[in-house]
């Protein structure tokens, strides 16, 4: 089994500062790709950030310049700096990590963490 594990929401006002974790664990043999999603209401579930094993980075334009993803592969966590935070950043936020299981050693599946709540104030 393999669970996504995240923390570091809550409640900022607007140009603060926030930063999330998402810590994988279990009959884990290697992690492709980790990204971080979120969804506020009412609203389909958006791609924010996305980092590859080797360190590629990409973001939504609607985050550039103020969100940061990193990983960190020896404790199979990926984190995401939020900073300037805005009141349309309100979501609740997941990780999402392509991960190869130790039974097949091969192939990725898709595993989701249950969600963190960031709520920024105006």
């Amino acid at each position: 089994q393999v669970q996504l594990v995240e923390s570091g929401g809550g409640l900022v006002q607007a140009g603060g500062s926030l930063r999330l974790s998402c810590a994988a664990s279990g009959s884990i043999f290697s992690i492709n790709a980790m990204d971080w999603y979120r969804q506020a209401p009412g609203k389909q579930r958006e791609l924010v950030a996305a980092i590859t094993l080797g360190g590629n980075t990409s973001y939504a334009d609607s985050v550039k310049g103020r969100f940061t993803i990193s990983r960190d592969n020896a404790k199979n966590t990926v984190y995401l700096q939020m900073n300037s935070l805005k009141p349309e950043d309100t979501a609740v936020y997941y990780c999402n990590a392509k991960i190869v299981v130790v039974a097949t050693k091969k192939g990725s599946y898709d595993y989701w963490g249950q969600g963190t709540q960031v709520t920024v104030s105006s």
